[in-house]
């Protein structure tokens, strides 16, 4: 696949990642001319700002503040992550124009940006920020706004020197791994919330007697506490590599060919007027919890398919998570919105048998659920394909089959990082490496799972066969690309502070900290680094770089101004008149 329109400043690295996943994809088909969807990748898109790399892209868009809670302040991604979202997210609009042009729709190129893809990764905070009960930045009013540093994440430290992440969904397992390393009930108690909220927060301040507690043991200890008590325990490495790299998807055929199925655009959506988007007519089937996988059947809904969840009765209970749009979590609202839901207990005959139904009058049923539970509950691929041998299955996983059959008992964003080397390859090598609470896999892996069921709906036109769709957190974690070593930070690649803000230098400004240094002089600003820039507003710094021909962007500290700034008018919906949150608009643009 060869892209049509790309200037000599292309984000590189997102159109590696794009060509890679389509490749993927469809190896049998490069270089056909008949396959050929031309594709325009750029740094901003719709946004009305001066993005020239990055950098630039997460400081605009609010990655870095994002990123940056748990450590005291804005500071980079030290990987290039929205290049990596914009790259799933343009090989998603080709593999979708190939779906929609084989069953008749004439779509014929697609758009996106790398300004979209941080925008898209945003998203949750971006709600919960916005959202019309009073969502503040973060959203807990009790988490800080700048803990100290080191004092925001959820990483321990033990007494030789090791860093730990541990992980339990379960209160109980929780108070007791505490109670073995000597902490009363009550005060272990006191962490629950801001740990399990990290995911929705992007920080942890856990009482310090908690990671004084860590401290005063060994990591044997430590295991054999967590061993103990059904808490995931690993320890952070130092080397950007992943451990293991598997695939992004993969794709396994059903036994049988079947006429492919040529569902068309609902009545009265013509192309020719842009009303038809690529999946239309298509239904998605999801039984969904947390956010990688709602985030799969969000994309499938944004390119047009009909999704329809299937929650336990009385509904998924995150869809009471605060802070509130109306009568449901923000958050929730960000990556389930626009979902029609069926009630149905799985743990019944009755429940199961509503789920067998709806997927035999769908072309897709996607699932998140822990190792062995389809196969438990007799709804696994090897149930449902023989009796529908169109039907694409998708599982996405937290660490796939990485691991044999005996996969780690938990499989989420934070330990994904560590096993895929994300939580070293994150942070400059000047500082201990430790995850992103910032949900990078979740976001990647709902991604990659969408690619995957893109490319084996692509696959099914053609075949006739449906497919099975593995996919994983680790198999997300392993599509971001990095350098062999940990990346080293100047004083001029992190955020500077201002009169009035942050600003983040541009490329050629880091590249040339000498002319930085010049313009200082000329300013008559005296001092270190740090108070020299803090004499002035980022405006002044802003203007007087330009006239040396030097570029810089101002670093986004509050996600609510989104909505509100007129450079994203094209990119962020703000919220309604009747209330609701602010929310990305669709990440691409078809031709």
């Amino acid at each position: 696949m060869t892209a049509r329109t790309r200037t000599a400043t292309r984000p590189a690295v997102a159109a590696a990642v794009a060509d890679r996943l389509l490749r993927h994809a469809a190896p049998e088909r490069a270089g056909r001319a008949e396959d050929d969807v031309p594709y325009t990748l750029d740094w901003a898109g719709p946004v009305d700002a001066d993005l020239p790399d990055e950098r630039a892209v997460q400081a605009a868009c609010g990655l870095m503040h994002v990123h940056g809670r748990a450590t005291g302040g804005p500071v980079p991604l030290a990987v290039d992550y929205a290049s990596t979202v914009a790259g799933v997210l343009a090989a998603q609009g080709v593999t979708a124009v190939r779906v929609a042009r084989a069953r008749g729709l004439d779509l014929r190129e697609v758009r996106t940006s790398v300004a979209q893809g941080a925008l898209l990764a945003i998203g949750q905070y971006l709600a919960a920020a916005t959202a019309d009960d009073g969502g503040s930045e973060p959203a807990d009013p009790q988490v800080p706004r700048t803990p100290p540093p080191g004092e925001g994440l959820a990483t321990l430290e033990t007494s030789d020197g090791v860093r730990v992440e541990i992980e339990t969904l379960d209160p109980s397992a929780w108070r007791e791994f505490w109670a073995r390393l000597g902490v009363a009930p009550a005060l272990a108690g006191r962490g629950w919330q801001p740990f399990q909220q990290r995911f929705a927060t992007a920080v942890c301040p856990l009482p310090e007697a908690l990671r004084q507690a860590a401290r005063r043991r060994s990591l044997t200890d430590l295991r054999d506490a967590a061993r103990d008590t059904g808490v995931s325990l690993l320890a952070v490495g130092a080397d950007p590599a992943p451990a293991v790299r598997p695939a992004p998807w993969r794709l396994t055929p059903a036994p049988a060919a079947v006429p492919p199925p040529r569902a068309q655009p609902a009545p009265g959506a013509s192309p020719a007027r842009g009303a038809a988007l690529p999946l239309t007519g298509l239904r998605v089937v999801e039984s969904t919890r947390r956010v990688q996988g709602p985030l799969a059947g969000h994309v499938l809904r944004l390119l047009g398919a009909e999704v329809i969840r299937v929650e336990p009765p009385g509904g998924d209970p995150m869809r009471w998570l605060a802070p509130l749009a109306g009568d449901c979590s923000a958050r929730f609202g960000a990556l389930n919105a626009g979902k029609p839901v069926v009630e149905a207990d799985l743990t019944t005959a009755h429940g199961r048998a509503t789920v067998r139904a709806l997927v035999a009058g769908a072309d897709v049923f996607l699932h998140n659920w822990a190792p062995g539970k389809a196969a438990r509950l007799g709804l696994d691929a090897a149930d449902l394909l023989p009796a529908h041998p169109a039907l694409v299955y998708a599982w996405a996983s937290g660490f796939g089959d990485a691991f044999g059959d005996r996969p780690p008992p938990l499989g989420t964003d934070y330990l994904a990082q560590v096993h895929g080397g994300l939580a070293a390859a994150v942070r400059p090598a000047d500082q201990p490496p430790a995850p992103s609470l910032m949900t990078l896999t979740d976001v990647l892996g709902g991604l990659v799972c969408a690619q995957g069921v893109l490319a084996a709906l692509a696959a099914r036109e053609t075949t006739g066969r449906g497919c099975r769709v593995d996919s994983s957190l680790l198999s997300a974690a392993a599509v971001v690309p990095r350098p062999a070593h940990r990346v080293r930070f100047t004083p001029l690649d992190r955020p500077l502070r201002t009169a009035n803000g942050h600003l983040h230098l541009g490329p050629e400004a880091r590249a040339h900290p000498d002319a930085v240094l010049r313009l200082l002089d000329r300013a008559g600003a005296s001092g270190d680094l740090t108070s020299r820039f803090a004499r002035r507003t980022s405006e002044e710094w802003t203007a007087r770089l330009a006239e040396a021909g030097l570029s810089a962007t101002p670093v986004l500290t509050d996600l609510t101004a989104l909505a509100r700034d007129p450079a994203f008018r094209a990119a962020v919906v703000p919220a309604g008149p009747a209330g609701g949150h602010a929310r990305p608009c669709p990440p691409w643009e078809f031709a």
